[in-house]
Formats: C-alpha cells, structure tokens, sequence
C-alpha cells in the first residue's frame, strides 16, 4: 500500500512540473480522507510528511515510511517468494516489490538495458 502512494504521490509531482500545477500533496491527502474509498490512517501520516518537507521527492524517503518499508520488506519479500513458488499470481505485489528495490539500487535495469543497447547497437551517448 505505502509503495502505491508513493507512486501515486511521484505521479502528481510529475503532473504539476509537466503542467506547471501548483499542488499541496498534503492536503490532497486529507481531501482524500474526507470522502473517497481510499480513507487509509497513513493518509493523516502523508499530510505530516509533506508539512515537514513540501519539496518530499518520493513519500518513501519520509523518516515514517522509510522505517515502515524498511520494516516490512523481508516478510514482503517471503509473501511473494512463496505465493510464486506456488504459481500464484500476484501482479500488483511483485511489481510494487521490485519498483522498491529498483528505487534502491544505484545500477539497476536500466543501466543493464542501456549497456545492451551500447553494446549490441552501438548507441552511445
């Protein structure tokens, strides 16, 4: 749940830039709150994180969500292991696990596409 905010948040930060939008992320938090489906207690816990730095690039970088992700992704890490042990299917889980871990890694995918790409098509940049 925390990494589909934080994705949510990043969406509306890009928006703004992109549209020269200028939004309050924590107020939009409470607006949620107040009347939509999505009246989650962490809601209250963004709104907090971006009263204390408006400028938050990414929620997960917030001392409050750091500490709860941190404190969740080994478990995180089990529940997908074994739901794909099993051939479940879990989509939105997987994705949202390896988005984090690409979040965490100075050389990821992309570096490792991108030296394909120099490789094999000689585009260099």
């Amino acid at each position: 749940k925390l990494v589909s905010y934080a994705q949510g948040f990043m969406l509306l930060r890009d928006a703004a830039k992109e549209y020269s939008w200028k939004l309050n992320y924590g107020e939009i938090a409470l607006m949620w709150r107040g009347g939509c489906i999505i009246r989650s207690v962490f809601l209250g816990k963004i709104k907090e994180a971006y009263d204390a730095n408006a400028e938050l690039s990414n929620l997960l970088l917030d001392p409050f969500f750091l500490e709860r992700v941190s404190d969740s992704v080994a478990a995180w890490r089990r529940t997908a292991v074994r739901a794909l042990s099993q051939a479940l299917p879990i989509p939105a889980l997987a994705s949202a696990l390896t988005w984090y871990d690409g979040l965490r890694v100075a050389r990821g995918p992309a570096n490792l596409l991108q030296a394909q790409r120099d490789y094999f098509g000689a585009h260099t940049y």
